[in-house]
């Protein structure tokens, strides 16, 4: 970005988001991009350019960002995971004395597995708001492009504890569990991680994400228990950092196997023709293809009034 550009850019973010109230004494918790600079909103922007200073996961990250968008000389406040509850008392100090602070992480959305949380939780106890500005994040970004039909519901693991019983214990939870799961791993982890996702899920949809918004983006759906090869047939494979998705696998009722899944089946009819929905729904829910197969007709012939409606 050009020094030309930035000024350009600072001024359309006021013009979008500047009518918006930005109260003082007040805590922003900014999203940031997760890789791509154009993914960071304009109300971001104008909220980084407004406060007084900023806390941030590791200063030599984001002093970078606010050099690219123009936005100098602000006061940087580290507030990482070995200092976050002592950092929190000197952002207190600055709310005391009517300032805004925004907080912003490494990249993504602050707090959800990375630091901020205490400190957001600090600033509420003491009595002052935390604003949320809301952007990109990896987790969502990753469950967007799963394509996971049966799931109506996920959960958020993150990183997968590094003791070797606490991990055990996760993985037998994350396989135990019919919900959607998000996970995230680093790339020197990442086979690892695989051997051990093969070996708890077999065959179990995934989703790998890696890279999300950067040039080497990489999104793939293939069976848990291929996921090592997958990664062995290409070194490149395995660099960058891993967003996860373990896709649902729904509880079929013994009495009715096929009305467990009418969610999926009506998504995936209103797309797919009905074989092609039908061989698709069994392979994300793992009913069987005879019952969906009637069930699909059934539903196919439902007078359109009688569907429900999504929001």
């Amino acid at each position: 970005m050009t020094t030309l550009q930035a000024p350009l850019l600072q001024q359309a973010a006021a013009s979008a988001a500047g009518a918006q109230q930005y109260p003082t004494g007040a805590l922003y918790v900014v999203a940031t991009p997760i890789g791509n600079l154009a993914d960071i909103t304009l109300r971001a922007i104008h909220v980084l350019a407004l406060v007084d200073a900023v806390a941030c996961e590791d200063t030599r990250h984001s002093a970078p960002l606010l050099r690219q968008l123009g936005i100098d000389g602000k006061a940087l406040i580290a507030v990482h995971e070995h200092n976050e509850r002592e950092a929190a008392a000197g952002v207190l100090l600055r709310l005391a004395r009517g300032e805004r602070v925004a907080y912003v992480s490494d990249a993504g959305t602050p707090a959800i597995s990375d630091p901020g949380a205490a400190l957001v939780a600090a600033v509420q106890v003491a009595g002052y708001r935390a604003v949320p500005i809301p952007g990109a994040s990896s987790a969502v970004a990753a469950l967007s492009v799963a394509g996971d039909a049966a799931g109506a519901a996920f959960t958020f693991v993150g990183f997968l504890p590094a003791r070797s019983g606490e991990r055990a214990l996760a993985l037998r939870q994350l396989a135990a569990s019919p919900q959607t799961q998000v996970l995230f791993e680093a790339p020197h982890r990442i086979d690892a991680l695989a051997a051990a996702l093969a070996d708890a899920l077999g065959a179990r949809a995934l989703t790998v994400c890696r890279e999300l918004t950067k040039q080497f983006e990489t999104v793939h759906r293939l069976r848990a228990d291929e996921l090592p090869a997958w990664l062995a047939a290409d070194a490149n494979r395995s660099r960058g950092e891993f967003v996860l998705v373990v896709h649902a696998q729904a509880t079929v009722a013994a009495d009715s196997p096929a009305l467990a899944h009418d969610a999926t089946l009506r998504t995936l009819l209103a797309a797919l023709p009905l074989k092609q929905a039908v061989a698709l729904a069994a392979e994300l829910t793992g009913a069987p293809r005879n019952a969906l197969y009637e069930r699909a007709l059934a539903l196919k012939d439902e007078p359109v009034g009688a569907r429900p409606r999504g929001r």
